[in-house]
């Protein structure tokens, strides 16, 4: 049995021989990922094993049995370390969903344009009436129709992420949210509430205020680069995003 030190840096373990190959063969581990045998306390590479390494590596440490724990030992369920989603699938996904929240913005418009064009037929021939002179009526109905398209993608964005831990961009590139700790779905609170809403509020607050928000959005990308790849709602969700 071994443990091994996932591309997260936490450790997944106890695990037997033939699935840690299993991992090797899924492109989850290498014969350089750290590991230890079940009993030990040393930590070397996947390769210094006779199990995985070449016929000539190192033999199990002694009195430490590589396939099966000793009688008696309490043993937790694997969890298999999932593969961070690249910064690629990322972007694509990220692009993805803008271009739908584009979409949804499009009816109301097109219902503000064709409100300001009926209630200004000066402005359909080319006129261009002085401001006072505008009548705003038709134009106001549609910035509500606006409002209204963009608050539905973005609540079916968030129930989304709250039922399956993947919004439609994370659909499209077989992405999911998970938690950072245990690995387990999101859930609501953490992946619609904390890593969706809350920054979407935050884009909100800061545009009123001035227009931030799109700092505040580039920011929150830069945070991809980092090694595990946590943006910065992951790291206030508590989350990550890892490939399905």
């Amino acid at each position: 049995m071994f443990f091994i030190i996932g591309g997260d840096g936490r450790e997944y373990g106890p695990a037997t021989a033939e699935q840690v190959r299993g991992w090797i063969q899924a492109g989850r581990a290498n014969l350089e990922t750290k590991a230890k045998a079940l009993g030990s306390e040393e930590w070397r590479r996947l390769g210094d094993y006779a199990e995985f390494g070449a016929p000539d590596s190192p033999p199990p440490l002694p009195g430490v049995s590589a396939s099966a724990p000793s009688v008696g030992t309490f043993t937790t369920p694997v969890a298999v370390p999932a593969e961070l989603a690249g910064v690629g699938a990322r972007t694509g996904a990220a692009l993805f969903n803008a271009f739908i929240y584009f979409l949804s913005l499009m009816p109301g418009s097109m219902a503000m344009a064709r409100g300001l064009l009926e209630k200004n037929p000066q402005l359909a021939k080319g006129g261009i009436p002085h401001m006072e002179d505008l009548d705003l009526t038709g134009f106001a109905e549609g910035v509500v129709w606006v409002w209204a398209g963009l608050g539905l993608a973005l609540l079916l964005q968030a129930l989304l992420i709250g039922v399956r831990g993947q919004n439609l961009g994370k659909l499209l590139v077989g992405a999911r949210v998970v938690r950072v700790d245990t690995g387990a779905p999101a859930g609501f609170l953490r992946g619609a509430v904390l890593r969706f809403a809350l920054p979407v509020s935050i884009v909100f607050l800061l545009n009123l205020a001035f227009p931030l928000g799109f700092v505040f959005l580039v920011v929150d990308y830069c945070f991809i680069f980092r090694q595990d790849r946590r943006c910065l709602h992951d790291l206030i969700a508590g989350t990550r995003v890892v490939r399905t």
